[in-house]
């Protein structure tokens, strides 16, 4: 199983001084960020573009960015996030497009590539590209807003993902997204999550060092 990896999600963070943001991730070790990009129609909210992730780049950010695409078709957009400095772009399984064709492509752009699932979405519909990606984003809330709370259904998802991961050998990690604090990180950790996005537990509590040295003893 791989070592913890906490991906502060930044749409939890100041939105006046998002470079600040990142550098509280940053100063506190974390090498993660995770940005949530949706496009106002796959889901009903907009957020950032590639010019955010650009400029985060020229305030000197060489975090790891953990960029998740919430768009219709983002085969349009995975070339503008690789060259605004993405180095994982996730895309999700449910839009209507070549999914395999665009997760090549981003490896083609020099990223790692990962797929995502909502909440109703059953593991099955990703069974053919789990040889093709880096990382598997287990959405464990509906995508679209930050805060929402925890699905505990989605447990057997994860245990399910995991068990495919260790039959069939392969490598790739296994991100939660969706309500994640310290308890139910731990219960997504003992499900085989080994990436966890947590946006407004992390950026809202008392203590983040104590917060982030709490997640990588996972």
């Amino acid at each position: 199983m791989h070592a913890p990896v906490l991906a502060p999600s930044l749409l939890a963070g100041d939105h006046a001084h998002l470079a600040a943001s990142a550098r509280t991730v940053a100063d506190l070790g974390i090498w993660w960020l995770h940005l949530d990009i949706m496009d106002g129609h796959f889901v009903p909210n907009l957020t950032f573009g590639p010019e955010t992730l650009a400029a985060l780049r020229r305030s000197g950010s060489k975090l790891f960015f953990d960029t998740h695409l919430m768009l219709s078709e983002p085969q349009r957009y995975v070339e503008a996030f690789a060259k605004a400095g993405a180095n994982l772009i996730s895309i999700h399984i449910e839009p209507e497009y070549d999914t395999l064709g665009t997760l090549r492509r981003i490896r083609e752009l020099g990223c790692q590539c990962g797929i995502v699932l909502n909440p109703g979405t059953p593991p099955e519909s990703i069974l053919s590209v789990l040889s093709q990606v880096d990382l598997v984003l287990v959405m464990t809330v509906q995508p679209g807003f930050g805060g929402q709370a925890f699905q505990p259904e989605m447990l057997a998802k994860l245990k399910t993902i995991d068990t495919w991961r260790r039959s069939r050998d392969l490598t790739f990690r296994l991100e939660v997204d969706g309500g994640i604090d310290l308890a139910t990180a731990a219960e997504c950790r003992a499900a085989g999550a080994d990436t966890f996005v947590a946006g407004t537990s992390f950026f809202r509590a008392k203590d983040q060092a104590a917060f982030a040295a709490t997640m990588a003893r996972l």
